[in-house]
């Protein structure tokens, strides 16, 4: 749902400038120091960009469903790495205390969010908690003042330079699956939590992911998201149903962009005398990419408007999710194609994005998930 085009549209192009303007000519930079630079970041706070989809009563612009997609799409037409950065904040980092948090919660943190004043994660996968995330095991157990937090997480984005962590562990040992998982707001500078120095990637560098460990944290229970424990999986099943939507919003905009770039290779790289663009087997591939491309796109941002229509939009989710992911590999695939040996040397952009673009395949559920997920809850729906 697009609430004022006229104001949308100007929001728009704001976006689209800065990315092309004052992102895209860095994406060399970041790649190869793996880090951005903090003058950009404060970019991305001066545009806003921290707090899209935060209310409006809490500093952020509101955003709905369908108007994020179409910002997400935007960003991601440059290197992953510059929308991860703020994308914490302004997707599953916050989407826990905008859906479930106290007003307490959300009055302490949201506004700093939405600033950019803090960077928040969700400390959700464990190394045997993956595509299982109930298995985690991470423990909070119940003490004097509150509860005493110890475990370890993998994975986890902005890790490294966080200062809110959204904790998700076990309250009840003796409870399986998705019940007794309860989810805490944990602050750098709490004793006993810890992170690691971000990983060395096949790509999307300069995004910050590491580990995190919490050794006997100490929180009370005004640090339980909503205030009632054993509700963290709910919250995280909810974070993650939007945050489906808008990583796969996020796929379809490496597929624009490498779309772009494959037909201005087509037209001026020669071979037999002619742009190679001329023969028609180099024209497949554009023409198959651009189709799969319009396709995610389309399937993207109507099931966004479902969403912001109320319905239950759980399964379309994961096919936004598993369709857009596995639409940007191939066409990532088909870009390397057409650039021949350039597109396998480095700092090429058709490399770049092949290295970048592989990841959305593992996280917010893995292709083989919403295999499993999506043919569930059809056979569900047929009964």
């Amino acid at each position: 749902m697009i609430r004022d085009p006229n104001r949308f549209t100007g929001m728009l192009a704001s976006v689209r400038d800065f990315v092309r303007n004052e992102c895209q000519p860095l994406e060399e930079q970041v790649d190869r120091d793996d880090v951005i630079p903090e003058a950009i970041v404060q970019r991305m706070r001066d545009v806003g960009l921290f707090g899209h989809s935060i209310p409006v009563e809490y500093g952020g612009s509101g955003l709905t469903t369908e108007e994020l997609a179409q910002i997400n799409i935007e960003v991601s037409q440059v290197s992953t790495a510059f929308r991860a950065r703020f994308g914490g904040n302004t997707g599953i980092a916050s989407e826990s205390l905008v859906a479930d948090g106290t007003e307490r919660q959300k009055r302490r943190y949201l506004p700093r969010l939405a600033s950019g004043e803090i960077t928040g994660c969700f400390a959700l996968t464990e190394s045997e908690a993956g595509s299982d995330a109930t298995a985690l095991k991470t423990v909070a157990t119940k003490v004097v003042h509150g509860y005493s937090i110890s475990g370890r997480k993998c994975f986890i984005t902005n890790a490294p330079l966080a200062d809110l962590f959204t904790v998700f562990a076990r309250t009840d040992d003796k409870a399986r699956g998705a019940t007794g998982i309860t989810a805490f707001l944990v602050e750098r500078g709490t004793p006993g939590i810890t992170t690691s120095k971000p990983y060395r990637m096949m790509g999307q560098r300069g995004s910050s992911v590491g580990e995190i460990v919490l050794d006997r944290v100490q929180v009370d229970e005004n640090t339980i998201v909503g205030g009632t424990e054993g509700q963290g999986f709910r919250t995280a099943m909810k974070a993650l149903n939007k945050q489906r939507i808008n990583l796969a919003a996020l796929c379809v905009g490496p597929g624009i962009r490498l779309v772009t770039e494959m037909g201005k290779r087509a037209s001026s790289r020669i071979q037999f005398n002619r742009p190679i663009g001329e023969f028609q087997l180099v024209q497949r591939l554009i023409a198959l990419s651009n189709t799969e491309v319009y396709a995610a796109r389309a399937l993207v941002l109507e099931t966004a408007r479902k969403r912001d229509d109320g319905a239950d939009v759980t399964m379309e989710a994961s096919m936004c999710k598993l369709f857009a992911s596995e639409v940007c590999g191939r066409v990532a695939d088909r870009a390397v194609q057409i650039f021949g040996g350039q597109g396998y040397i480095a700092d090429n952009v058709a490399e770049r994005f092949y290295r970048d673009v592989r990841l959305f395949r593992l996280y917010e559920g893995t292709s083989q998930i919403h295999l499993l997920n999506i043919a569930k809850r059809t056979i569900h729906e047929l009964r």
